[in-house]
């Protein structure tokens, strides 16, 4: 199946995206596809065109995979776009213990890239996201084609050691008093779309009121009284307490094989892994630090951003 941007002939996606009344974009529509990752039945959007080479977008932690549309459907009439709900996120059912460690995130990635057969793959990755397409292709080398991580090494080397610099004991205790306190709190419950829209632009200066609509209306269901609150699991607040250890994951870059573009918003809070070191530890990665733009630079500079990864994708 193929998405109506996507003929031969088409006219250029980014025509088909306009809001209507309401703020609300209207866009080719993608397939909604489920598939299984222990035993979780997770969800992915496909955007047609399935003879053409493989791209999987993965979004960042309490985001959605509608979060990549305007990505998608610059794309999607030269590659095969499928974007993917992490567990917890989304329209993917939540984790039944509440945790979300870094391997069961790695290997939800590796199963829907082994069961839809979609080896060699192009990674494009934001946050969260951008770590865990940054390590899959640090473990099957052989399966990526290009690699793009948004803001996606994780803390910076100062930040890292700061955290590790706190005993284990202190670290642990810390989580288990925070997976209390998120398990006595309801989940927060918002009277109209619209105060939800308020909260998404307060998170992002940078965001204009279509693209927030978009964003909210996708990112949360309706409860039974009538409120909205956010389709993520909210234990998604507290970060697991443990990880492999810095340099294994050092190692899981050293071992990406394919070219990679590590991309940065100016405006971010993240650290530049050029400057601070992180970058050195890959055969082939460029940084692209990008102005005007903070964390989530798919958004902030969409156009800078296709412009950027369109030849990187096509090998130039």
């Amino acid at each position: 199946m193929q998405c109506a941007a996507c003929a031969p002939n088409a006219a250029p996606a980014v025509r088909l995206t306009k809001p209507n009344a309401r703020g609300v974009l209207i866009m080719p529509s993608p397939t909604s596809h489920t598939y299984i990752s222990q035993r979780l039945r997770l969800h992915y959007f496909d955007w047609g065109n399935p003879g053409a080479p493989p791209v999987v977008l993965v979004h960042g932690g309490r985001d959605h995979a509608r979060s990549w549309d305007w990505v998608a459907e610059r794309l999607c009439d030269r590659w095969h776009i499928i974007a993917p709900d992490l567990r917890g996120h989304g329209d993917s059912q939540w984790s039944q213990d509440g945790g979300y460690a870094m391997p069961g995130y790695i290997y939800d990635l590796a199963q829907l890239i082994h069961q839809r057969q979609l080896a060699p793959v192009t990674l494009i990755g934001h946050s969260l996201g951008g770590n865990i397409a940054t390590r899959y292709a640090g473990i099957y080398p052989e399966n990526v084609r290009r690699l793009v991580s948004i803001e996606g090494l994780g803390l910076s080397p100062k930040a890292m050691a700061e955290r590790l610099a706190k005993p284990m004991a202190e670290r642990l205790r810390a989580w288990i008093e925070a997976q209390r306190g998120l398990a006595a709190r309801l989940p927060r419950r918002y009277a109209s779309i619209e105060d939800a829209v308020l909260r998404m632009q307060a998170a992002n200066k940078h965001l204009s009121l279509v693209q927030a609509n978009h964003l909210t209306r996708h990112g949360v269901n309706q409860n039974e009284d009538g409120t909205y609150s956010w389709k993520f699991d909210p234990y998604l607040h507290v970060f697991p307490p443990v990880d492999l250890p810095v340099q294994e994951v050092e190692k899981l870059w050293a071992n990406v094989a394919c070219a990679t573009l590590l991309v940065y918003g100016k405006e971010s809070w993240a650290s530049n892994p050029e400057e601070d070191g992180r970058a050195r530890h890959f055969k082939n990665a460029r940084v692209v630090m990008v102005e005007n733009a903070g964390h989530w630079v798919h958004h902030d500079q969409t156009e800078f951003f296709i412009k950027t990864v369109e030849p990187f994708l096509e090998g130039s």
